[in-house]
């Protein structure tokens, strides 16, 4: 049942403090302790850490007041915000520490679970070049479109056009976590969408002429250098992995007998795993591999960690210039191929023989627009994706073998 507030004021304190949950399912309660004092308090989960935010004391936050103040608080823990953190933001903002730098750094500190090191720390090092010393001492109240369109024209006009954009994307997020955390009235940066040309999209090489996969599929099984090179050069187009996620895979993440590769989320590009169905044809790489890549060395218990160790040593994956290195020996150039191309490749050529278009984006994990459809959404459409990675390993059977092509039909 909800609480009232004649239940509230009529509670005696005990001998040990004790809890008065709102029965709203919301995990607000009022704690009263020995002396008598009452106080609000809701009980959260934030990343898997149980959490309380509190709220004030009882009657000068009245049960409607806590009610209102939960409610904020579970919005902001909706939009991946930690109230506590919050919180404390806004403290800091009463005492003067509204400042856009103060936020910003708090912004890309909160926000850095779905990030790498390396990609915050490339965040802070273009705002502390180009952003803090112009507007990082002013209060983020008082910044106007004028003033971060004038900063940004000033990126432009050394020429850095995809470094001004991806800023006024960072200062966008910025403004997004200052409203959000009660210092700042709306994001400005909504106003400067379309200040900048558009960006040109970046192609790959790649090959797409079924004849001349052949070639490169039998020049690949030809490949005389090293065998954790071709494995990962012969596997790059039956699973069109991103080449980071191919180099990097780990025996952990593939299980043989389902059969299937789970990427660790923490290695894909938005922090979200990646199932990839393996064919019969990526398991038989695979297992000729396992025996060369996944023993122990003489002396040491513990298995390897890659499936594509490096030349040097074992404790570290193919370079990413390995795969790059090999297909220019084998005689393609950076216009003709590239590692990225086998992606592209599967792409064009699923597309053209009639496979569903979501089905295809899912498999090579491009981006949602919505993180949280993306966190839950990972497993989507995975028979129809068992099935096409079976037919497409099959397809590029049949281009191997030689000129006759016939795309594989699909039922």
């Amino acid at each position: 049942m909800p609480l009232t507030d004649i239940e509230i004021h009529d509670a005696k304190p005990k001998l040990k403090a004790f809890k008065i949950f709102d029965g709203l399912g919301l995990g607000l309660y009022v704690q009263i302790s020995p002396a008598g004092g009452k106080r609000w308090y809701w009980k959260y989960r934030y990343e898997g850490t149980e959490k309380r935010l509190a709220l004030g004391a009882y009657p000068q936050v009245s049960l409607e007041m806590a009610r209102n103040r939960c409610h904020r608080a579970r919005r902001q823990r909706s939009k991946g915000i930690d109230p506590n953190q919050a919180h404390k933001a806004q403290k800091l903002g009463r005492t003067g520490a509204d400042n856009f730098k103060t936020i910003a750094l708090e912004c890309v500190a909160i926000f850095a679970r779905n990030r790498t090191p390396n990609y915050s720390a490339r965040i802070v090092a273009r705002l502390e070049k180009d952003i803090f010393p112009w507007l990082g001492k002013r209060p983020i109240r008082e910044i106007k479109v004028p003033e971060l369109l004038a900063v940004l024209r000033r990126i432009e006009s050394r020429g850095a056009l995809v470094t001004a954009r991806r800023i006024l994307q960072s200062c966008g997020q910025v403004f997004r976590y200052a409203v959000a955390t009660g210092r700042a009235e709306y994001d400005l940066t909504a106003n400067l969408r379309g200040a900048f040309p558009p960006r040109r999209q970046k192609h790959f090489a790649t090959i797409t002429n079924p004849k001349a996969v052949g070639e490169l599929l039998r020049a690949i099984d030809s490949y005389q250098g090293s065998y954790a090179t071709r494995a990962a050069m012969q596997l790059a187009p039956l699973v069109f992995v991103r080449p980071g996620e191919l180099r990097k895979a780990e025996w952990q993440e593939i299980d043989l007998d389902i059969p299937e590769w789970r990427i660790s989320a923490h290695r894909m590009k938005r922090r979200v795993q990646h199932i990839v169905p393996l064919s019969r044809q990526a398991v038989e790489i695979l297992r000729e591999l396992e025996p060369l890549t996944n023993r122990p060395l003489e002396g040491k218990t513990d298995a390897p960690r890659y499936v594509f160790p490096g030349g040097r040593t074992r404790e570290r994956p193919l370079s990413d210039n390995a795969v790059l290195s090999a297909l220019r020996r084998m005689g393609y150039a950076k216009e003709e191929m590239s590692g990225h191309g086998f992606r592209s490749m599967a792409s064009t050529l699923l597309h053209e023989q009639g496979w569903n278009h979501l089905t295809i984006e899912r498999q090579l994990s491009h981006e949602e627009k919505s993180m949280v459809s993306a966190a839950y959404n990972f497993a989507e459409f995975l028979p129809e994706r068992r099935k096409m990675m079976q037919a497409w390993a099959d397809y590029l059977d049949t281009l191997k073998l030689g000129p006759k092509i016939s795309p594989p039909l699909i039922s």
